[in-house]
């Protein structure tokens, strides 16, 4: 009688050791699968950034879009073309930037994007007279292709 409920109880744990086996190889194979997509710098990508854009300087803010970025970027190997939007009600801007893929993206130095950055800066403050941006970058990311 005595060996029933030993039986019982080693075959709860290996059930439960089955299902926590189970649910993390199946996680492990998720996060695999993830990673390769990521590694992948052939696919086309989108730089995407949102940012504060207050309404009373929006037209200020697509002005230097137009005068800073735009001319810039069209020179850049890989550049496909952006969209911008805006969220009356948040007072928010999103940039999508395509770029032909991501190596030809990451391949522009941070010391020539903060030079351009500066100059948008500069003149965002001239037009406005103020002392500070006003345009705080609210989050960056990037959109892979899934094709």
């Amino acid at each position: 009688m005595k060996f029933i409920p030993i039986f019982d109880k080693l075959l709860r744990w290996i059930s439960l050791c089955f299902i926590l086996i189970t649910i993390i190889f199946q996680n492990n194979l998720l996060v695999v699968n993830a990673s390769n997509m990521s590694q992948n710098n052939d696919l086309s990508i989108i730089e995407e950034l949102r940012l504060n854009v207050p309404a009373a300087y929006k037209d200020v803010w697509l002005r230097a879009e137009a005068e800073i970025w735009e001319p810039w970027l069209a020179k850049k190997d890989g550049f496909l073309g952006r969209q911008i939007f805006y969220n009356e009600a948040k007072e928010e801007a999103l940039l999508l930037v395509k770029w032909k893929n991501k190596k030809l993206w990451k391949s522009i130095s941070m010391e020539e994007v903060n030079k351009r950055q500066d100059l948008f800066e500069k003149n965002v403050k001239d037009a406005l007279n103020l002392s500070k941006n006003p345009f705080d970058l609210i989050y960056e990311g990037e959109l892979l292709n899934q094709k």
